[in-house]
């Protein structure tokens, strides 16, 4: 069960930095050569499809997996082992928290700008959502790569 745990807590947790990477190196990318109308219809479109089933599984499962696996008791686990799970799991929460706290925060801005002069909308978006991201994106990378070293440890 523990070594199950472990394995389904590194594919959540490649998924979701993946998910980021991708978002960051692609969507954002081709968003960006868009007119500022073009670019809130996209991103409102995204908000609005993103946040669905498969999405919402591997977002809770990059964080609920680690946790699951660091709590049941696993005979003979390195020192190594547990710190490496441990703060991933912390790395895990805390772009969870970047997601809530900012992201998300900053998506309903958007989606509630109706009315308002595109430009303005966007600049006021655009950069503090990018940057917000990939602080996200750096702390889901290091999730992964500090689950997957306690699966190696």
């Amino acid at each position: 069960m523990a070594t199950t745990l472990l394995v389904l807590a590194a594919l959540a947790t490649g998924l979701y930095a993946g998910f980021m990477f991708a978002f960051a190196a692609g969507v954002m990318q081709g968003l960006k050569l868009l007119t500022d109308e073009q670019f809130m219809a996209a991103m409102r479109r995204i908000n609005e499809k993103v946040p669905g089933p498969w999405f919402l599984l591997v977002f809770l499962g990059s964080a609920l997996l680690p946790a699951a696996a660091l709590v049941v008791p696993v005979h003979g686990r390195s020192d190594t082992a547990l710190w490496l799970l441990t703060v991933g799991l912390v790395c895990a929460v805390l772009s969870h928290l970047v997601t809530i706290a900012g992201n998300i925060p900053l998506n309903s801005a958007l989606a509630a700008a109706t009315g308002q002069e595109a430009g303005a909308v966007r600049a006021a978006f655009e950069a503090r959502w990018n940057r917000l991201h990939l602080g996200r994106s750096f702390l889901s990378t290091a999730a992964f790569a500090l689950v997957v070293g306690s699966v190696v440890a």
